[in-house]
């Protein structure tokens, strides 16, 4: 058995406006604010002597590695996104960034907002367009029957809504 794993895949590089400054002032958070403190105190755990028994010293590091390697992905990801600030042509149709409106058949009512992978969860009802409901709902037209697989059990919806920001 190896250690070996593959790749993941990249998410869709798609991103609401919101979201693209979220990761912005996260980016700005790490770089400017934490890094610098974390540094800070680094150093004055180093300056104490021995470092195998400094456990300021010892999680200090591991938490700049954390933080070095969150920057290096929010830099990588934020190069490739594409902020899309826009309504589509066609707002009669289910595409990114639009607020859908479901209802199930036993009359439950769901919203959900169809957003980039990595503001997924970020704002209430938000679901990634690489989810699978998201994939079942891009592209349909309103009062249309969705179904949706998920864990094996299919779910039937129906479009009674579909709204996008200004």
């Amino acid at each position: 058995m190896t250690r070996y794993r593959p790749p993941s895949i990249p998410g869709s590089p798609y991103i609401t406006p919101a979201g693209h400054a979220r990761l912005k002032a996260e980016l700005d958070q790490l770089w400017r604010v934490e890094r610098p403190q974390v540094t800070a105190a680094v150093t004055a755990a180093a300056a104490q002597g021995d470092r195998s028994e400094n456990a300021e010293y010892t999680y200090g590091k591991k938490r700049l590695r954390e933080i070095d390697a969150r920057v290096r992905f929010l830099r990588r990801r934020l190069d490739g996104m594409k902020v899309v600030d826009h309504p589509p042509a066609d707002t009669s149709r289910v595409f990114f960034g639009a607020r859908v409106t479901l209802e199930r058949a036993d009359g439950a009512i769901h919203r959900y907002r169809i957003v980039g992978p990595d503001e997924a969860g970020a704002e209430e009802g938000g679901i990634s367009m690489d989810s699978p409901m998201a994939r079942a709902l891009l592209g349909k037209a309103l009062d249309t029957e969705v179904a949706v697989n998920i864990a094996g059990a299919e779910t039937r919806y129906d479009i009674i809504a579909i709204d996008y920001d200004a």
